[in-house]
């Protein structure tokens, strides 16, 4: 039996390039954590039900267990580790919105994501897209006052 082959790809992150030798089945968290030392994506269910590994991808959340690296080339990866001091980390903070932080990295990729993508959303708009991340604390009513915080920054800015 042949050993999987590695390839060599040029990963952007956070602003930064990286030149990575992997598999070609390793999935992006995989490469993240484990060949790059960017740990703040959290290994959960690790398919795709919790939303602990969520990074963007040109913006979109993505949960890194379900994306295989090579699949990332070319494109804008963002970590956790690359927003730092933004307003949604603040207002997490603000509001206590974690208990023991295993899920808060996830929450906090997607949330930023909904409030620059989304400056104008609603309840439902918020409950859609933070849906997909589990926090088994149950922090939920303080990321959601978290996220409405920015929102309502966002809102005064106008």
């Amino acid at each position: 039996m042949e050993m999987p082959t590695k390839c060599e790809m040029l990963l952007t992150i956070n602003g930064e390039n990286y030149f990575v030798v992997a598999r070609q089945a390793d999935t992006l968290l995989f490469v993240l954590r484990d060949e790059l030392g960017l740990t703040g994506a959290k290994p959960g269910c690790l398919n795709g039900d919790c939303g602990a590994c969520t990074v963007l991808v040109d913006g979109i959340p993505i949960k890194s267990c379900m994306m295989l690296a090579i699949e990332t080339v070319g494109k804008e990866i963002t970590t956790i580790e690359g927003l730092r001091n933004t307003p949604i980390q603040r207002a997490f903070i603000e509001h206590f919105a974690f208990q023991c932080g295993y899920c808060t990295p996830g929450f906090i990729m997607n949330a930023y994501a909904l409030t620059e993508q989304h400056p104008d959303a609603d309840d439902s708009t918020i409950q859609e897209w933070l849906e997909s991340n589990i926090c088994r604390c149950t922090s939920y009513q303080e990321i959601d006052k978290a996220v409405k915080t920015v929102l309502k920054q966002k809102q005064a800015k106008k």
